[in-house]
Order: structure tokens, then sequence, then C-alpha cells
């Protein structure tokens, strides 16, 4: 039997075979990709200043990696990361967290598949909250994030306090991504693949749904064809592949985070 006649199941089946088997990892620490992706996310408009945090866990329990407070993403590497508790104090005694870094710890706490949080305040996200108007799905490049992104529509001020982290936590329920009025974004992975690729999107879906609500109503998608679509671009390997271009556009540009 050739492809040509199999089913559109079983060529997705096929596909998701090849891509396990036939691409390989690009063999890099937690602290490169960590940096890798501060540099991925300042290059894809993520930057905001010293807004926004970047973590993930370590190998200690309560313990996680994250920029040192001062340094932009386009600063970042993996010799400069820190290594934090759960009170955001550094293991090494040397320098400071982002005291936002507090709603991560919550996180990670009730939520203990997750590895990697990524939150920032990027442009078109940024435009979309002060809307106060939840994030739509309806394309199938942003699908990863169909049913998938919670809306948390009260700003509860300065991110620095406990009450915070409890209402983050909590929104984010069984999902991957927040979408905060007033606010940013806040995208949570298994890996820090999933991870850099989720806020990557989340940015372009606002992006696409204010260009959209400019010119007319948007239309909804299939909910049978997006859940489809969400599940094929959402699996590890995908997200392996994908994080790696990315890290080969940022060493195009940055030769300094490795």
């Amino acid at each position: 039997m050739t492809t040509m006649n199999m089913t559109k199941d079983t060529l997705m089946k096929k596909a998701q075979h090849d891509m396990e088997t036939l691409i390989q990892d690009i063999g890099l620490t937690d602290r490169q990709k960590l940096a890798a992706t501060c540099r991925i996310l300042f290059d894809k408009g993520h930057d905001a200043g010293l807004a926004g945090q970047i973590t993930c866990r370590s190998e200690a329990q309560g313990t996680f990696l994250t920029q040192r407070f001062g340094l932009g993403f386009d600063e970042i590497s993996a010799d400069n990361l820190i290594e934090v508790d759960q009170d955001l104090n550094p293991l090494d005694g040397q320098g400071m967290a982002n005291p936002a870094n507090r709603f991560h710890t919550w996180i990670y706490k009730e939520h203990p598949k997750v590895n990697c949080i990524i939150h920032t305040h990027p442009t078109y996200i940024a435009a979309l909250s002060m809307l106060k108007v939840p994030l739509i799905i309806s394309h199938m490049d942003t699908s990863a994030l169909y049913n998938d992104c919670s809306f948390v529509a009260e700003w509860p001020g300065v991110p620095v306090g406990n009450e915070e982290g409890q209402l983050i936590s909590n929104a984010l329920g069984n999902n991957r991504a927040v979408f905060l009025a007033h606010h940013g974004q806040l995208v949570a992975g298994e890996t820090i693949e999933e991870a850099c690729n989720l806020a990557i999107l989340i940015e372009r879906a606002a992006k696409l749904q204010l260009l959209a609500m400019a010119s007319g109503q948007i239309q909804p998608i299939s909910p049978e064809l997006a859940q489809e679509a969400h599940d094929w671009v959402s699996t590890d390997r995908r997200n392996k592949v994908n994080f790696a271009y990315y890290v080969r556009q940022a060493l195009k540009n940055h030769t300094d985070f490795m």
C-alpha cells in the first residue's frame, strides 16, 4: 500500500512515528535551554525592560533557575542564571531574583507536572489585555492554545504578593496558558521547549486577534478539528523540533548565551 491510499489517521500516526525516530534532540542542558529561551523571546518581541520572568525547576526539591534581576532577556547566558529556593533566596548568595517570581513558586507547588514557566508582557498581548477580552483561538497556526488558555479578568496589582500566586495558580487549572487582563501572559510547560513554543504562540494569537477584530467579526473554527490540531502540534517531539529551529535563529543574532 502506498501513502496515497492511507487514511488521514494512519498518515498522522506515521508522521508522528517518523518524527520520533528520524529527528534527534539538540542535546542542550537546561541552563542552555533557558538562556536560549530568553534570547529567543527577546528576538520575538517579548522584551519589556526588566518585566517578565522565565524559570525552570532545578534538581533540588523546591528550587528553580531564573534570570538575575537587573539583566534583560538579551543579556542572559547559561552562566549568569541563578538558582533560587522557594523563598527566592539565591542558593549561592549572589544577586537576586525578580520579586515577581513569587507566583512561579505557587504554580510549581500546585502543578507538579509543570517544569518551566514563562511570564512576559509582549506588545500584542499587552494591547489585547487592555480590552479585557479573552484570547480567541480561531486559526490553525495557534491551535495549540485551543481550549488551553485561562482568562483572568481582574488585575490584582503589583505581582509580588502570595495573593497573585494563588490567583494565577488556581486560574491555570489544567490549562497550559493564562491570559491576564491589563497585564500580560503566562505559559507553563512540562519542558522548557514546550513553554518557549507556547509563549511565542500566545503573542502571535493576540496579534492575529487584534488584526481580525479591526477588520470584522472573528468566526469560530470547528471544535473537533481545532482539538485535533491542538493535539497534533502539542507533542513533545514537535515541541523539540520547533525549539531547535528557534535556537538556530537565536544563534544567528547572539553568540554569547551558551
